[in-house]
């Protein structure tokens, strides 16, 4: 197979300079040295290129992480209206941007993206490290089936693309001269339901140690007793002894708080077998301890030296927080004592216009959204996140559900990882719980969802057998999944065998069956693992009122690539009638609730059912969702006008196009839905001070209230009342014409590390300085200094442009760029201009 993109097109769609292309020389003794700069690459198969002479200078140089999939694909001229409104019909086209429909295998479940072959090589000089020393190379993640080989010698596969692995080195290892590492990457086939991405999208990393060493993830810190006045940390030590002859050892632990203070030590002292492994526990007792929780997210770390003779020999830094998880169906969930019920939201694994690549700051920035936006639990659907995002779940206080498989052994597509299950799943259940067993974010394992075979003799022995070896692992966290039912009538006791051998019992989109199942089993604890938008409601009255439902998580917490079209809205006319789905059709006969037409072909690309949008922004379900969940008193949205004689088709993950606006030009006198959610008991309604009308709002309306309002330009108020008195409210302002460009960084200063990053926000506003919410304009972005452009784009779920491109459309008014320090000190500026607009600057720090 040739290359998909020839040389001359790579280089040219993929402006970030590598720092670099000279062998890598690694340090002696050191773990975690950063193994991401200066690969070289080739999108399409090159037989041979595992040897180590292989010729790859005309192959292009980059950092990781690295997705080729999202990169462009060679133009074949297809351009997208950028209309602002949901509604319209799909557009026949093959290629845009990194976009094809006959390429793309998975199609619209992978955002009509293109996978394939991928090589990697990388040269280093090992040189620094003694006779003795020990090399091993651990990747993050890979998508997917990777081969890896060292100066020829392949080392091994992994057909798992989310789950973190590694290679011993050292047998192959050439300790003068130049060693060459060369991976190939094959997303092959129709193998994932979204977006997975291609390629080695996770950081890499080297550790070098001596014969005698922690092995990875050889350091458990647990805390089995905690109160405010004392805890106990449990820590459980390996220690792998690779010398032929029996070694005494010493382990010094030495506890330190988030300020960097002491906060205890101790020291273990035994004699290790020649070739053989020894686990050391030691509990040390904490007065006083700063406990961990989604409000005080307290930190602790632990180093660990492993001494022989006078010498430390290795060392590991483990950060773990101190918290104590209480689960039941009489009390439901507790955190340090307190019951927590779980606001969640249900995430896949992409960072929107970056595509699968995990830098630090994308991560990062996923969880400080969620934060923002009143969520305090995350389920990792549907497999295990990168390193970076747990660590900042750990950081921010944010709880999580640590998510394994998508299938066991029934396939949901002909070459997804049903094909390894049989022979892989203990390795990557294993490669999971002691990669992230250490932090004090993850609440629950879970072990699948909605698995074809989940209520079959052989689908309940796999849970059993999941679920003991999970706990074998770490006994100190329970185990679910997510169960969905075989009907939108079913559930019940058919599904009980699926629930056998879980600790806490994931619900998909059953919320009927919580108080029936729990009449059968009150002992079960219920979670509801995925729900729709629109039941927003719905889902969180019984979290609230029954005990032994412990939350809820909606689909999804954000946008993401693939999936495409699942929360679109669509124009149908009210008289054709028809059932869901249907053309033309309300979203139910009668106008009742059902599915909707999710299955919109190109050029949808986005899920579109998240409460945040592909850039970040709130959607008007998550302002919606604030006020059922109590973290706001007053929310108001307007539907888009409807043409005269339409009406909307709403999927179930979907949601009406509204926005926070009142800029309706050609709508004057027309009457639009303005619709207002509150905790009050009334809202009342003002337009330009004139009153419009109250109504009131309570649990029985689900905190909503609606107006028929004739549109004029001015100024909308909602005011949120509870007896008699005002106690929130809300403007929206008519907007003028647009004038200029206003950029908004997320941040102004940043490391120069390539591996942070900031999000510049581009708005068109008018002369006063008020966003003009429907404003397409093709911005065109200019960066300067010592950073690049990364990635630019808008929300758009159907704008299939170039993610690379300097020039995306705006959609709502806005569009993004995404900004990456070159690795040196300095300033960066970006301008932003657009025809018949007044440009805008920013400038930043890289520090």
């Amino acid at each position: 197979m040739t290359p998909i993109v020839s040389q001359a097109v790579a280089e040219a769609q993929d402006a970030r300079p590598a720092r670099g292309t000279s062998p890598l020389a690694v340090a002696a003794g050191k773990r975690d040295q950063s193994f991401d700069e200066g690969w070289r690459f080739l999108r399409g198969d090159a037989p041979g290129a595992e040897a180590p002479g292989f010729n790859d200078s005309i192959w292009r140089v980059l950092d990781l992480p690295h997705d080729w999939s999202v990169e462009d694909l060679p133009s074949l001229g297809y351009t997208e209206n950028g209309a602002g409104a949901l509604w319209g019909l799909a557009v026949a086209a093959t290629r845009t941007g990194p976009f094809d429909t006959e390429l793309s295998q998975g199609g619209r479940d992978t955002g009509w993206f293109v996978g394939g072959t991928g090589w990697y090589r990388r040269s280093f000089s090992a040189s620094a490290v003694p006779v003795d020393g020990q090399v091993e190379i651990t990747f993050d993640g890979v998508y997917c089936n990777s081969d890896v080989w060292l100066n020829g010698e392949l080392l091994g596969t992994h057909p798992y693309g989310y789950t973190t692995f590694s290679y011993d080195l050292t047998p192959h290892l050439r300790r003068s001269g130049e060693n060459v590492l060369a991976v190939r990457v094959r997303n092959e086939g129709k193998n994932s339901r979204w977006y997975s991405g291609s390629g080695i999208y996770r950081h890499v990393w080297l550790d070098t140690t001596g014969k005698l060493r922690i092995p990875k993830w050889g350091v458990s810190v647990t805390t089995p007793d905690v109160s405010k006045a004392s805890a106990t940390v449990k820590v459980a030590v390996k220690v792998e002894n690779r010398t032929g002859s029996a070694q005494d050892v010493t382990v010094r632990l030495h506890l330190f708080d988030g300020n960097n203070a002491s906060a205890g030590t101790q020291e273990l002292k035994q004699s290790i077998p020649a070739t053989g492994f020894t686990e050391m526990e030691q509990g040390i007792t904490l007065p006083n301890p700063k406990l961990w929780g989604t409000a005080t997210p307290q930190m602790y770390r632990l180093e660990t030296e492993l001494i022989a003779g006078a010498n430390v020999v290795d060392r590991m830094s483990t950060p773990f927080g101190i918290r104590k998880v209480e689960i039941d169906a009489q009390n439901g969930l507790r955190i340090n004592g307190e019951v927590t019920k779980l606001r969640g939201g249900c995430m896949h694994h992409d960072n929107g216009i970056l595509g699968a690549c995990a830098y630090d700051r994308s991560e990062e920035r996923r969880i400080e959204l969620m934060k923002a936006h009143g969520f305090n639990a995350i389920r990792t659907s549907h497999n295990p996140p990168s390193p970076m995002f747990l660590a900042s779940c750990d950081r921010l206080g944010m709880l999580v559900v640590d998510e394994a498989f998508d299938q066991w052994e029934v396939q949901k597509n002909p070459e997804d990882y049903h094909l390894a299950f049989a022979e892989w799943w203990q390795r990557d259940l294993a490669s999971m719980i002691l990669r992230d067993r250490n932090h004090p974010s993850v609440i629950l394992w879970s072990i699948g969802n909605e698995i074809p075979e989940r209520a079959q003799p052989r689908g309940v022995e796999i849970a059993k057998n999941l679920q003991e070896y999970a706990h074998k692992l770490d006994p100190t966290r329970l185990v679910t999944a997510a169960i969905n039912s075989a009907s939108p009538r079913g559930g019940g006791e058919q599904l009980d065998p699926a629930f056998l051998h879980l600790d806490v019992g994931g619900y998909n989109y059953m919320i009927k069956n919580y108080e029936t199942d729990h009449v059968r089993h009150p002992d079960r604890i219920i979670l509801g693992t995925e729900s729709f938008p629109r039941q927003a409601y719905a889902t969180w009255e019984p979290v609230e009122r029954l005990p032994y439902v412990i939350g809820d998580f909606t689909w999804t917490g954000m946008d993401y690539l693939g999936e495409s079209s699942l929360g679109n809205a669509q124009l149908g006319t009210a008289a054709r009638g028809g059932g869901p789905g249907a053309p033309g059709a309300p979203a139910a006969p009668g106008g009742g609730f059902g599915y909707g037409n999710i299955y919109l072909s190109f050029p949808w690309f986005n899920s579109y059912c998240g409460d945040i949008d592909l850039i970040g922004e709130t959607k008007p379900q998550g302002y919606y969702r604030r006020v059922v969940w109590g973290t706001s008193k007053l929310e108001m949205v307007v539907q888009r006008p409807l043409p005269v004689g339409r009406t909307e088709v709403i999927t179930a993950w979907g949601w009406s196009d509204e926005l926070r606006s009142w800029t309706w030009p050609g709508y004057e006198g027309r009457t639009v839905a303005v619709r207002v959610a509150s905790t009050g008991d009334q809202v009342r309604l003002l337009l330009n001070g004139k009153e419009v009308g109250t109504k009131p709002v309570s649990r029985a309306t689900e905190y909503k209230a609606e107006f028929q309002v004739p549109y004029a330009a001015g100024e909308l108020k909602a005011i949120a009342m509870q007896g008699g008195q005002p106690i929130a409210e809300q403007s929206l302002t008519t907007a003028g014409k647009p004038t200029k460009i206003r950029l908004v960084a997320d941040r102004s200063s940043v490391r120069r590390d390539r591996n942070d990053l900031s999000y510049v926000k581009a708005e068109i506003v008018d002369d006063k300085g008020n966003l003009v919410p429907d404003a397409v304009a093709p911005v065109s972005f200019m960066v300067s200094g010592a950073g690049d452009l990364a990635a630019a784009g808008s929300a758009n779920p159907k704008d299939v442009a170039s993610f690379r491109s300097k020039r995306p459309n705006t959609y709502h008014g806005r569009c993004l760029a995404i900004v990456q320090p070159r690795g040196k000190a300095g300033k960066v500026t970006v301008r932003a201009q657009a025809p018949g607009l007044e440009s805008g600057i920013i400038q930043l720090d890289v520090t």
